[in-house]
């Protein structure tokens, strides 16, 4: 485990006998640990043994971020919690968890080579922006909000309201809102609007860096965020993300845009739990929201400079006092921006 110690945090040896005790492993047994990129929030390890090949996370109370972010770390449990419900809606599309130790807060699930699923976020950047893949992500989307909506049992199971805000809606919208405190009254309100809707389990985080494309579809990864509430939060997180890659990429934006269009429709074909154009209307005053947090919450995307952010807060910043009726209101301004 030496070396480890300058990219896990905070005890990479007691990690190793934590994976140790996980895989029910001897201390003889030689092991072979990789970090991983993972984001901001959890300690990833790419584990070899002797006889397989596996992935092991751990979620981090203060998550590896300039300013001071803490969430708890119980998030691994709900993580866990949505990839086996999700399992049962749609089989194939995550991760097969391989062992669990909610002691220590850490799992393990099965090892998908990069060679064979790819990052979606990785293709986007390289200009593979398939339709097709973005026509099946709104489809696992749709068919998990749809399976889920209304249902007491999974209401109850993720009840996750403190976690979500923590993780979610104050260090992107409240963050943002104490960046811009002409607009901190606003977006307290759509913080409000969203955590008092509680329709389906939402993802939290269905953005294409936990999206891979693998040989039979999508396989979605890092469900910390999980949470019965508003599914608008969902759309309007990945929306957000294919605007924001069209400024990254201008030459392709026309491309990301025509994604976006398969995503969303795919997905409105299971919206049946509420009339779309309330659904519609709730991630179009959301998106705007989200945009800005990205440039000016505690998690900023990391590929904008200085000029595309500026750009990013003219276009969110009317938005956000006057939100737009539909998503379509929000891309066809986008596009002609």
């Amino acid at each position: 485990m030496r070396g480890l110690d300058t990219v896990l945090s905070p005890h990479p040896d007691n990690l190793c006998a934590a994976i140790r005790r996980l895989l029910e492993v001897s201390a003889d047994t030689p092991l072979k640990l990789q970090p991983l990129d993972g984001g901001v929030s959890s300690d990833i390890v790419r584990v070899e043994t002797p006889s397989r090949t596996l992935c092991v996370k751990r979620a981090l109370p203060q998550l590896k971020v300039a300013g001071d972010w803490r969430a708890p770390v119980s998030r691994n449990r709900a993580e866990v919690a949505w990839l086996t419900r999700v399992a049962a809606i749609c089989p194939g599309n995550v991760p097969r968890i391989l062992g669990d130790d909610p002691a220590n807060g850490l799992f393990a699930m099965a090892w998908l080579p990069p060679e064979t699923y790819p990052i979606w976020k990785t293709r986007l950047r390289d200009g593979v922006i398939d339709a097709a893949d973005a026509r099946a992500v709104g489809d696992v989307l749709g068919r998990i909000h749809a399976a889920t909506a209304d249902d007491p049992v999974v209401a109850k199971a993720f009840a996750h309201d403190a976690t979500f805000h923590a993780i979610r809606l104050e260090p992107y919208l409240v963050a943002a809102g104490r960046a811009h405190p002409d607009l901190a009254d606003a977006l307290a309100a759509r913080v409000a609007a969203t955590a008092a809707t509680r329709r389906v389990l939402v993802h939290g985080d269905w953005s294409p860096k936990n999206i891979l494309i693998g040989p039979q579809g999508p396989v979605i990864l890092d469900a910390e965020c999980a949470w019965f509430g508003d599914p608008a939060f969902d759309v309007a997180f990945v929306a957000n993300h294919l605007l924001l890659k069209g400024l990254w990429r201008p030459h392709w934006r026309a491309r990301y845009l025509d994604a976006l269009a398969a995503l969303l429709g795919a997905y409105r074909a299971h919206v049946d739990w509420e009339p779309a154009g309330a659904l519609d209307a709730r991630v179009a005053a959301l998106l705007p929201a989200l945009l800005l947090a990205r440039v000016d919450g505690k998690s900023p995307v990391e590929y904008l400079g200085d000029a595309d952010k500026a750009r990013v807060r003219d276009f969110a910043r009317p938005r956000i006092k006057a939100p737009p009726a539909s998503i379509a209101d929000v891309v066809d301004a986008w596009r002609a921006a």
